[in-house]
């Protein structure tokens, strides 16, 4: 008789067979364990300030190079990042596209240079707000606590580094959850996602690959800025305003949104200058920067014009949501990575009254 019909066989390999449901019953124990979070695992306001502060600090003063991969909804690109910080804090940092058309950034401290080659073109701007990944706040304010509980996840690897995970879990509708993955020594943030209804993970930007702790080439990126003194130069220039001497008035309908900055800006398109035409499809606006410490959103208001078609409603792509209106000769846009109610909440609590003429 064939061996694998004896009773002997066919009791061991039902006992194979056993084991093995049991060894994939114990992962699948194992796995809900390590998703299941214990009741008490949200961190005190002490050690979850800390961690804030130890992630932000890391991307400001670690040096540090690597590839970014960046999802919103269904579009994803990559970038290589550069990053060196000196003994006073000064920054340098390069930002490269990978994909579609070559594009560069290079920022000291906070004056940002963005080189568009095909156009021989500098875009020269100051960056007021360091919150980009990843960097994550977005004001040095702490009472992003009366907003968020903060809880400890599982520990993770990203890019090949241990890393701490944090959940943000807003109390309200009016922004979203957030998590963080943080490496284990230096705090800096190897992946952030923008989480929706039902876990849904809208957007994310994460480290494939990254060095920490490299040692500086600064020199390379002073160089590239150098290099670029010779090609068209484009200065953005930020105009404080105040937007009520203009006969417009927001008043914020959510708690936890602070108004940082209102500013007269030119915004468009950015091409290669042409007789008549040397700053390409731009116009001047109105705008008004919300945030909350760890997200926030726009308010452009920006005069009716025939060379700009415009018209109401809303768009989203990932966590970022749009709404157009018009009031009186003015478009109103709010653009935010928040929830759609809460931007149009905030279009809606824009207000018009035309100044009154000086005489």
């Amino acid at each position: 008789m064939h061996k694998g019909g004896s009773p002997a066989y066919v009791a061991g390999a039902q006992k194979i067979r056993a084991l093995r449901r049991s060894f994939f019953l114990a992962l699948c124990l194992s796995a809900a364990a390590a998703t299941a979070q214990p009741s008490d695992s949200t961190l005190n306001r002490r050690d979850a300030t800390a961690w804030l502060n130890k992630i932000h600090k890391a991307a400001q003063r670690e040096n540090y190079v690597g590839t970014l991969i960046y999802q919103r909804g269904s579009v994803m690109h990559a970038s290589r990042i550069q990053h060196y910080s000196d003994l006073v804090h000064n920054e340098y940092e390069r930002l490269e596209t990978l994909d579609g058309k070559p594009r560069e950034v290079l920022r000291q401290n906070d004056v940002v240079h963005s080189l568009i080659p095909e156009a021989k073109l500098v875009v020269v701007e100051k960056q007021e707000a360091k919150d980009r990944f990843p960097a994550l706040l977005a004001t040095n304010k702490n009472d992003v606590l009366d907003l968020y509980d903060m809880r400890k996840m599982p520990a993770e690897r990203v890019a090949g580094m241990e890393c701490e995970v944090f959940a943000l879990e807003p109390h309200d509708a009016a922004r979203y959850a957030v998590r963080l993955w943080a490496e284990k020594n230096s705090g800096l943030l190897m992946r952030a996602q923008t989480i929706g209804d039902g876990g849904k993970v809208l957007e994310q930007v994460a480290f494939s690959q990254v060095q920490i702790g490299v040692p500086s080439e600064k020199q390379h990126i002073l160089g590239a800025i150098k290099n670029s003194s010779s090609w068209n130069r484009y200065e953005v220039t930020y105009q404080p305003t105040n937007i009520a001497d203009e006969g417009w008035s927001i008043a914020v309908p959510l708690k936890g949104f602070q108004k940082i900055r209102e500013v007269r800006r030119p915004l468009g398109e950015l091409r290669a200058p042409a007789p008549g035409n040397a700053r390409g499809q731009v116009f001047e606006v109105l705008q008004v920067v919300y945030s909350d410490g760890l997200t926030g959103l726009s308010v452009f208001i920006e005069p009716v014009s025939e060379q700009r078609v415009r018209r109401e409603g809303v768009a989203a792509l990932g966590a970022t949501q749009v709404v157009v209106r018009r009031i009186a000769d003015f478009w109103i846009t709010v653009v935010g990575e928040v929830p759609a109610s809460t931007v149009r909440q905030f279009a809606t609590a824009v207000e018009y009254r035309p100044p009154k003429a000086v005489h």
